[in-house]
């Protein structure tokens, strides 16, 4: 578990060098990648997220191989896995729908602006193009709160 935080760490650590470094030197439209920038995003990504991976896996064998006397004395005994579990699927439809809103706004706000500019009687429409875009996040938001009703 200490190896796979460790390996966490050097490479959070390995991004933030990285975005130091080209806060000092920034990069010019003018001028191709260098070849060690993009091995070196993809090693780092990728060793990031094996070490994410196994630092989940490690620790849900490490509560799974605790004996029943242990977790009685140490945790809540009406928390499970399997509860834990089902929190993190009520939380992924407000995740999901967040980002989605998200994407959708970005694109939305810039062209509203674009046409307030233009004409400034159109602020009121580009508002309600921006609150549909919104409506998605409400949406998701409002499934998660069923769900963990059901819960």
């Amino acid at each position: 578990m200490t190896v796979s935080l460790l390996i966490l760490s050097l490479s959070l650590a390995g991004v933030i060098a990285l975005g130091i470094y080209f806060e000092i030197k920034p990069f010019s439209r003018a001028k191709t990648a260098p070849a060690w920038l993009k091995t070196s995003l993809v090693i780092n990504l990728s060793t990031f997220v094996l070490a994410l991976f196994g630092t989940l896996f490690i620790g849900i064998q490490e509560v799974i191989a605790m004996s029943d006397e242990v977790m009685e004395v140490t945790s809540n005994p009406e928390f499970s896995i399997g509860k834990g579990l089902a929190f993190i699927g009520i939380a992924l439809p407000t995740c999901v729908a967040t980002y989605a809103a998200g994407m959708a706004i970005g694109p939305i706000g810039a062209a509203s602006l674009a046409a307030i500019s233009e004409k400034p009687e159109n602020f009121g429409r580009s508002l309600i193009y921006l609150g549909l875009a919104e409506g998605v996040a409400i949406y998701g938001l409002v499934i998660s709160i069923l769900l963990i009703g059901k819960l």
